[in-house]
């Protein structure tokens, strides 16, 4: 019965994903990446799933792990065996097996890497130096795995290109706002059935992800307050209309809490103490890290699981707070992540981005630079004719005046 949910979860996505399709189609008959090994870890559920099985449609040959130890959905994995995907994923905490998938798929000696926090590009720099003759470059997914790649960078220790993805007009303006926006409040409404409206949400972080979660509070009737410490950020909340103050405030005064920063301890035992009674505590980074689960657990008498990815800690003080997702992506761990038209341009900028690695790789510094801007309009184009929407153009006119200094 599972494989037949993770087959059916495959072919709704399939239905929606209409860039993915266009370009499958468009390549189908070329085989672009035929006998090209491709080595992914990316948030195991069905759009990830979709596009490894596209890429094997494409000539490629998929070795495919989850970027999270609890993201992992065991019947997608199933389903994916059918397809004859070459997957090695389990939905566990256990980071032994964890890490021991990564391996399997990074023994398949990669020339490409589609990466989603850059687990697999950099246990593959430290592990298997001898292989690092046959990756090309690596496409990266997220914020958090830019900027440790871009930390390689500076380094000097980055041994090979690597798309930013995440960097893309298509994938943050799109993925980061209104895809996080979205899957965080599914995430957190699936997993507790409880109301939004009325009630005081803190958002830890004002990027593109923050944004996206503030904006969808606001739309649910909760009163926002948002914490930063990039000065031009924090104005961008005010005039967005949100009050801004420090956590240490903030915590007293949240009904929920959502972290999106990317970094450490954003909400810690100080905080925790100060929370009035009932709060809900959320994480949308991409690590278990916002939320400082050690401080939460050592300051609590009890842990108990009160539904499905919700856990009660019983503080010292007498008062609860419900941890969601064991502090990981909430939008993975109790919901399905990002709507499938929201992934779609993203997997789209991946295809394109490991297409580009193919072409060019030869003569790619090895730096961290975003997709070339000609195959963001290039996708933007597909999506806008997949809605059946027309745009204006410039006319010769325009387009010489624009250049002009007169």
């Amino acid at each position: 019965m599972d494989v037949i949910l993770g087959r059916q979860k495959i072919k709704w996505v399939e239905k929606h994903m209409r860039i993915v399709n266009f370009l499958r189609d468009s390549y189908k008959d070329s085989q672009p990446f035929k006998d090209v090994n491709v080595s992914m870890a990316i948030h195991l559920e069905a759009k990830t799933a979709y596009l490894s099985i596209v890429m094997k449609e494409l000539g490629a040959n998929v070795f495919i792990t989850g970027s999270n130890p609890l993201t992992t959905q065991p019947d997608v994995v199933m389903a994916l065996k059918e397809y004859g995907i070459n997957v090695f994923a389990e939905k566990t905490l256990d980071e032994t097996i964890y890490w021991k998938n990564i391996d399997r798929v990074l023994s398949a000696k990669p020339n490409i890497i589609i990466d989603d926090g850059a687990d697999l590009g950099i246990r593959f720099f430290e592990n298997y130096p001898s292989d690092l003759k046959n990756l090309w470059g690596i496409c990266e997914e997220t914020t958090t795995g830019v900027k440790r790649y871009n930390s390689l960078r500076k380094c000097g220790k980055l041994p090979v290109p690597v798309i930013a993805v995440n960097d893309s007009y298509m994938k943050y303006l799109f993925d980061n706002r209104y895809g996080t926006g979205q899957s965080t409040w599914d995430g957190i409404m699936r997993s507790t059935n409880l109301t939004i409206v009325g009630k005081t949400v803190v958002i830890g972080g004002y990027g593109w992800c923050g944004k996206g979660i503030a904006m969808r509070a606001k739309g649910l009737g909760g009163n926002v307050i948002v914490t930063e410490v990039d000065q031009i950020k924090a104005i961008e909340a005010l005039m967005d209309g949100f009050r801004v103050m420090p956590m240490d405030e903030a915590c007293l005064l949240g009904d929920i809490f959502i972290t999106a920063t990317g970094n450490i301890d954003i909400i810690t035992e100080n905080h925790f103490l100060k929370m009035k009674d009932g709060v809900l505590l959320a994480n949308a980074g991409h690590f278990d890290v916002e939320v400082k689960v050690a401080d939460l657990k050592k300051i609590s008498e009890s842990i108990t699981e009160v539904r499905p990815g919700v856990e009660e800690c019983v503080l010292k003080n007498g008062h609860s707070v419900f941890l969601l997702g064991k502090g990981r992506l909430v939008n993975l761990v109790n919901a399905d992540g990002h709507p499938v038209e929201i992934m779609d341009q993203s997997f789209a900028l991946q295809l394109e981005g490991a297409r580009y690695i193919l072409n060019n790789h030869s003569t790619m510094p090895k730096n961290v630079s975003p997709i070339p801007y000609d195959i963001d309009i290039k996708l933007a184009s597909i999506k806008l004719a997949s809605l059946g929407v027309k745009i204006d153009s410039l006319s010769q006119e325009q387009k010489e005046y624009m250049q002009s200094w007169k």
